[in-house]
């Protein structure tokens, strides 16, 4: 028995030290495997939908900045030791760009602030409600008559996150360029976690953890 546990508790520090390795990559702590960035400072992975990588960085560096919080502990990188304070401001750097502190000053969160996206690569978003119509539209109508529409949709997709930005920060608001504009539930779905630890820090402004200066509206 004790040899077995010895084996899971070697495997459980393989997976810490993978994951420990990928948390100062994103913090660009690495000597050189580090997370490509923008010139604007957001992670950049790929291509197409890279918000779903931010998203879910952002969601595990807010979940390990409250463990070492919790603990007490630094976080060794290779070329530097950082505490919570410093991912948590880092996380904050990464939602601020999401919402609007970008070279494009584009809202990347469709619904939020003066400028978003008003062309989501979504089916129900950009064709005419039926309330409204009263006309069906088949799969191949969808397509032929409200794809290639110039208007912005009819519908707004609030809380929907695009895939956004390409390497350069620039952004191309069309409906056909799915690449940037199409939305998915698991680009939104990590920033829930996010936004309520942010959420949570902001209103105890007043005590010693939120007084280091963590305010989202500020950032924005």
């Amino acid at each position: 028995m004790e040899g077995k546990n010895k084996q899971q508790q070697a495997i459980l520090q393989q997976y810490r030290s993978k994951a420990e390795h990928y948390i100062c990559a994103c913090l660009n702590k690495n000597n050189s495997t580090n997370v490509q960035r923008t010139p604007g400072g957001l992670l950049y992975t790929r291509q197409w939908n890279n918000m779903q990588y931010v998203s879910t960085a952002v969601f595990l560096l807010t979940v390990y900045s409250d463990h070492l919080h919790a603990t007490n502990q630094m976080l060794n990188c290779p070329t530097d030791s950082v505490g919570s304070h410093e991912i948590l401001s880092f996380v904050k750097s990464q939602v601020a760009y999401i919402l609007g502190s970008n070279p494009m000053g584009l809202s990347y969160l469709v619904g939020y602030g003066p400028a978003y996206p008003k062309r989501v690569h979504h089916r129900g978003a950009s064709m005419e409600p039926y309330r409204d119509s009263k006309v069906f539209v088949g799969c191949t109508q969808g397509y032929d008559h409200w794809h290639g529409r110039q208007d912005p949709n009819p519908n707004v997709l609030v809380g929907a996150l695009v895939g956004g930005p390409d390497s350069k920060d620039e952004y191309v608001d069309r409906r056909g360029n799915f690449v940037q504009t199409e939305a998915c539930t698991y680009n939104t779905a990590p920033l829930v976690g996010v936004f309520a630890k942010l959420n949570t820090l902001e209103k105890g402004s007043s005590n010693s953890t939120a007084s280091a200066g963590f305010s989202l509206v500020s950032s924005i």
